[in-house]
């Protein structure tokens, strides 16, 4: 009896120590196996990263630029929805059908992208903001767009060419502004875009309006 006492005792201590041993191990491993450590943390934190790598490769001047430019190209298509009933010139009425063909998809794109980032998008109707201390960024005013609307033929033309070319050129500005401060590369792709196509355009309604 005694020594199956002892017997069993010395097999606990035993079994005690080797898992004293084991803990003292995997605490070391933990501590000192920097390589072990980082990967069970790799592992574990690896849908936060790629959440983080879908998510966060944007930054303020990002979420500036497509609040800012879904207001934006929302007038420029209202305003050229006007133009197959009013204009006069074919070639205005041509220009307006390249600017509905270009931004509305854009609009969609922007809305796209705030609503993957948690970011509310501007509801209908409300003003475009550049990054420039909240100025207009070349949006028309209610006055304006009344006129716009009331216009028809060669009065509608010039209108339309010569407000056109002002809301151009306040997108043109956001869109540079995006291109030096943004970080989402897509964004900044299409600031690019917007930066080419308007400049041509703004030159090209200049000619029309023989300022060229």
């Amino acid at each position: 009896m005694i020594r199956t006492r002892f017997l069993f005792r010395r097999t606990a201590a035993v079994a005690a120590a080797g898992a004293a041993a084991f803990v003292l191990a995997a605490c070391g491993g933990n501590g000192d196996d920097s390589a072990g450590h980082g990967g069970h943390n790799s592992n574990s934190a690896s849908p936060a990263v790629s959440a983080s790598a879908s998510q966060g490769q944007h930054n303020a001047a990002d979420v500036a630029f497509a609040k800012g430019m879904i207001p934006h190209h929302r007038q420029a298509v209202e305003m050229a929805g006007l133009a197959p009933e009013r204009a006069q010139s074919a070639e205005v009425k041509k220009l307006a059908a390249a600017i509905k063909k270009a931004q509305d998809p854009e609009i969609n794109t922007l809305s796209g992208w705030l609503t993957s980032w948690g970011e509310e998008v501007p509801a209908d109707g409300a003003m475009a903001h550049s990054m420039h201390g909240g100025e207009s960024g070349g949006m028309m005013t209610v006055q304006e767009m009344d006129r716009l609307e009331k216009a028809s033929g060669k009065a509608f033309d010039t209108a339309f060419m010569e407000m056109m070319i002002k809301h151009h050129e306040g997108a043109v500005e956001m869109a540079k502004t995006e291109q030096a401060d943004g970080s989402y590369a897509p964004a900044t792709e299409m600031a690019g875009q917007i930066v080419i196509s308007q400049s041509a355009e703004i030159e090209r309604m200049n000619k029309l309006l023989g300022k060229n």
